[in-house]
């Protein structure tokens, strides 16, 4: 495998990686709304850290530039920190 065939591959995993860490909230949420309310700072910086990331891969570093990847990465960030921190602090 050549070396532009490994970073795709590796992009992909880490991709899935995280969305699967941020869809790891869900118990969490469920917790908060059962009445046993996590901390609400750790989704809160996730998800603030996600939008900033979003923007990134939307814009890139030349404004013109998307990388999707980072974008999908770190959309289910934003939705699941968010709903984390809104059922934590309810």
């Amino acid at each position: 495998m050549n070396d532009k065939k490994s970073l795709i591959l590796i992009g992909r995993i880490a991709s899935v990686m995280s969305v699967l860490m941020y869809v790891s909230y869900i118990p969490q949420i469920f917790d908060n709304l059962s009445g046993q309310s996590g901390d609400p700072i750790q989704p809160f910086v996730a998800m603030v850290n996600c939008i900033f990331w979003t923007i990134h891969g939307l814009y890139g570093t030349d404004g013109r530039t998307r990388d999707m990847p980072i974008v999908i990465a770190n959309v289910p960030g934003i939705v699941f920190g968010f709903a984390a921190f809104i059922t934590a602090i309810i």
